[in-house]
């Protein structure tokens, strides 16, 4: 799906992102933002920073198919009406995978 995210360093403002849906808790969404920017090459400094990321491959969500990110360590919590439009669904495999490595940080249902 997509849904506007605040930006950590000034929740008043944010952008409109993908954004994987992992669960549901209190009536709100939880999920983690996806991005085409590649981490790999900057992945010790982002882990020094505390940022997590997997790699997901491509999909619907990015109209040019750039493979994507996940980042694991930040849980979004979105009202349903913050859904702006539905993107695509992972496979299953790959969504067990991220799934596995967000509750490394979080505590997912």
């Amino acid at each position: 799906m997509w849904g506007w995210v605040p930006y950590e360093d000034d929740p008043r403002q944010g952008k409109d992102r993908p954004v994987l849906l992992v669960g549901v808790q209190d009536g709100e969404l939880l999920g983690l933002m996806l991005t085409s920017k590649d981490h790999d090459r900057d992945g010790e400094q982002e882990a020094r920073w505390g940022r997590h990321w997997m790699d997901v491959g491509t999909g619907a969500w990015d109209r040019e198919r750039r493979p994507s990110e996940v980042r694991l360590d930040r849980l979004i919590r979105l009202a349903p009406s913050a859904v702006r439009r539905e993107g695509a669904a992972l496979d299953r495999a790959t969504f067990d995978r991220v799934v596995a490595g967000a509750r490394k940080h979080h505590t997912l249902g």
